[in-house]
C-alpha cells in the first residue's frame, strides 16, 4: 500500500521550467526568510493605510525581483536545484539567527561567523534552531527533489534559444523592479534613508554578498610574513635608574560591558574583590569594534578606530611583535577563540577543554585557569616578559556558565541557551554573575603579581567589546558599529602598577587617579602599553598614552646609549 502511495504521489509530481523554479525560491526567499527586515521597515506600520500597503509591496516586489535576476544570471537546469538547496539550508540557519539575536549579516559579522571555534558554536545549536531547520531548510529541500524541472530540447538553436528566453526574463524583471522603485521612489528613499543598515537583512542576498567581498579580499591578500612596525622602538633607562626584571599582563575581556560593571558606576556591587584594590578604573572606554575579530587586531594595532583599515591591520605585525623585538619577549595565554593574528610569530598557549577537571568540563575552562597558567610561564621565563591573557569572560548566550556554581549570588539567572525565552531579570542576572567571576578572576591575577618580589609588575585589563542583553529586542554583540547601542561599544578598563613598578617607571599615584575620568578608547592601549614599558616609537603618541603626562621624567628626553639598544638620558 506504501509502495502504490508513493508512486501515485511520484506520478503527479508538478513539472517547472527553470525560471519558474527560481522565481518560486525568490518568493519564498522573500516570505519565510527575511522576517528581520520586514519588522524593521514595518515593525510600526499601520496597514490599514493604503500607502503603507503600495510601500510594501512596491518594496516585497523589488526584493524579489531582485534577487531571482541575480539567481537567473547564475543557474542552470542542472545547478538550479542543488544550489537552491544549499542556500535554503545555508538561509534557514541566517535567518533563525538573525530573527533571535538581531544579527546584521555584514562582511564582519561573517568573518565572526567563519572563525567561530567548535564550542563556541555547539553553545548555539539548539533545540528551537532544530525545529527551524526542520520547517525552513528541510522541508524546502523535500519540496525541491520532489518537483521536476522541465527538460531542455536538444539542439544549438533550442539552447539559444534558452539563452534568450533568460535573459529576455531577467531584462523583464529588472525593468519591473525599476517601474516599482519609481513609482515609490520618495516613500521608499524616506523609509530607508534612516535604515541604510536594511541592506544586510536582506536573505540571503546579505550573506552572499559578504561571502563574495571575503573571498575576494582573501584571493587578493598577499602571501608572506607580516609587515614589521616600529623599527624605530628603542627602550629607555633613566640615568642611574635601578631595575628589576618587569612583568606586564595584558588581560583582554570579552564582551563585558561598562553599563554593569561595579567600578564604572553600576549599582550593583558587581567588582566587590576589585573594589578592594588599589586599582585604576576608566569607567568607559570606547571600543574598537563590536566584535572580538575587530576589536582585538585593532587595539594591537598603532591604526586604532581612527584609521582603522582591516587589510593593513590584517598585514602588519602588532604591538606585541613591537614589544618582543625591543627586548620584552612576550607569550599569549588563550582562553578563547585566538588571537586573530596579533601574536602572529610568538608563543601562544592555547587551554585545552580538558586541562584541569576542577575548572574545565571537557569543551571550555573557566578563565580561573589563568592564573596557574601565567604562573608556569612566570617560573619558566627570567627576565622581562610581556603576557597577555585572553579571558573566556562573559561570551554569551550561555553566561551561566562562565562562572562556578559559588558566584551563582544573582538568581534566578538564565541557565539556558535560548536566552530570548529568559526574562530581562535573569538574563541581567546570569551576566552580572560572570562579571563577579571575573572580578575575582582579576584579582586574584593582581595578588598573584604582588607576591612577586623579584619583578617589578603590572596588570592592564580592558575588554574587546560590549553586549546587548535583550534591550529594544537586541542580543549578544557585533552590531554594525554605525548603529549598535552603546552597550556594545562602551567597555571599561583596570589598571594595576605595583609600588616597585611606579618608582621605576617614574609615575606619580596622585596624577594617575586624577587621570581616570578622562575619555578614553582602544586607541589608548598601543601608546599607553609603550609608555609603560618606557619603550620610544615615532609610532608612540604621546597624547594617546594615559600615563604620560604623570611621568615625572618624559622618555622623549631620553639619548640613545650606543650599541646597547637601550637609551639613556643625557
Amino acid at each position: 500500500m506504501a509502495s502504490r502511495s508513493w508512486t501515485a504521489l511520484t506520478r503527479h509530481r508538478p513539472t517547472l521550467g527553470v525560471e519558474a523554479l527560481i522565481f518560486l525560491a525568490s518568493l519564498a526567499f522573500a516570505t519565510l526568510y527575511n522576517n528581520a527586515l520586514w519588522k524593521l521597515l514595518f515593525g510600526d506600520a499601520d496597514f490599514r493605510d493604503p500607502h503603507t500597503v503600495l510601500l510594501f509591496a512596491a518594496l516585497f516586489g523589488i526584493v524579489v525581483l531582485v534577487q531571482f535576476s541575480g539567481l537567473a544570471l547564475l543557474l542552470t537546469r542542472r545547478t538550479a536545484r542543488p544550489v537552491l538547496a544549499i542556500l535554503f539550508i545555508a538561509t534557514a540557519f541566517a535567518s533563525y539567527y538573525m530573527d533571535r539575536y538581531t544579527v546584521f549579516l555584514n562582511q564582519e559579522m561573517l568573518r565572526n561567523v567563519l572563525a567561530t571555534d567548535p564550542a563556541e558554536a555547539g553553545e548555539l545549536l539548539t533545540p528551537a534552531l532544530f525545529l527551524h531547520l526542520l520547517l525552513y531548510a528541510l522541508l524546502p529541500v523535500l519540496v525541491l527533489a520532489w518537483v521536476r524541472v522541465a527538460p531542455r530540447t536538444s539542439g544549438f538553436g533550442a539552447w539559444r534559444r534558452s539563452v534568450l528566453v533568460r535573459l529576455a526574463t531577467v531584462a523583464g524583471a529588472m525593468l519591473l523592479a525599476a517601474v516599482l522603485l519609481f513609482t515609490q521612489y520618495q516613500a521608499e528613499l524616506s523609509l530607508l534613508r534612516p535604515h541604510r543598515e536594511a541592506r544586510h537583512l536582506v536573505t540571503p542576498t546579505n550573506y552572499l554578498a559578504a561571502l563574495y567581498k571575503l573571498t575576494r579580499n582573501e584571493a587578493s591578500d598577499p602571501e608572506g610574513p607580516r609587515v614589521p612596525i616600529g623599527l624605530d622602538a628603542r627602550r629607555v633607562v633613566a640615568p642611574g635608574q635601578e631595575k628589576k626584571p618587569v612583568l606586564l599582563v595584558l588581560v583582554v575581556g570579552e564582551s563585558v560591558r561598562s553599563a554593569n560593571f561595579g567600578l564604572s558606576g553600576y549599582a550593583r556591587h558587581t567588582t566587590p574583590e576589585l573594589r578592594k584594590l588599589d586599582v585604576l578604573v576608566y569607567p568607559r572606554v570606547e571600543s574598537c569594534g563590536t566584535s572580538t575579530e575587530v576589536s582585538v587586531p585593532c587595539m594591537f594595532s598603532p591604526l586604532g578606530r581612527r584609521n582603522y583599515d582591516a587589510d593593513r591591520v590584517e598585514h602588519e605585525q602588532s604591538l606585541l611583535n613591537l614589544l618582543d623585538r625591543t627586548g620584552y619577549p612576550t607569550v599569549w595565554i588563550d582562553n578563547q577563540s585566538g588571537c586573530k593574528g596579533v601574536c602572529s610569530g610568538l608563543p601562544e598557549i592555547r587551554i585545552p577543554g580538558d586541562a584541569d577537571p576542577a575548572l574545565c568540563n571537557g569543551e571550555r575552562c573557566l578563565d580561573g585557569i589563568l592564573e596557574s597558567r601565567l604562573a608556569d610561564v612566570v617560573k619558566e621565563r627570567k627576565g622581562d616578559l610581556v603576557v597577555v591573557l585572553h579571558m573566556l569572560g562573559n561570551h554569551g548566550p550561555a553566561y551561566w556558565r562562565r562562572y562556578p556554581p559559588a558566584f551563582r549570588r544573582f538568581t534566578p539567572d538564565c541557565e539556558t541557551l535560548e536566552i530570548s525565552e529568559c526574562s530581562s531579570t535573569e538574563i541581567t542576572n546570569a551576566y552580572d554573575n560572570a562579571i563577579l567571576y571575573t572580578d575575582h578572576v582579576l584579582a586574584g591575577l593582581i595578588r598573584y603579581l604582588g607576591t612577586l618580589d623579584g619583578r617589578d609588575t603590572a596588570l592592564l585589563y580592558v575588554s574587546d567589546h560590549g553586549e546587548s542583553l535583550g534591550e529594544s529586542g537586541i542580543y549578544l554583540h557585533g552590531l554594525p558599529r554605525s548603529i549598535a547601542p552603546a552597550v556594545q561599544h562602551q567597555v571599561p578598563m583596570v589598571a594595576w602598577l605595583s609600588p616597585g613598578f611606579e618608582r621605576s617607571s617614574r609615575l606619580d599615584e596622585q596624577c594617575l587617579e586624577r587621570g581616570t575620568s578622562a575619555e578614553l578608547s582602544h586607541d589608548n592601549l598601543f601608546s599607553s602599553v609603550l609608555g609603560l614599558l618606557q619603550v620610544d616609537t615615532k609610532l608612540r603618541d604621546p597624547a594617546l598614552d594615559i600615563f604620560s603626562r604623570c611621568r615625572t621624567l618624559p622618555a622623549s628626553r631620553a639619548a640613545q646609549a650606543p650599541g646597547t639598544g637601550q637609551q639613556h638620558d643625557s
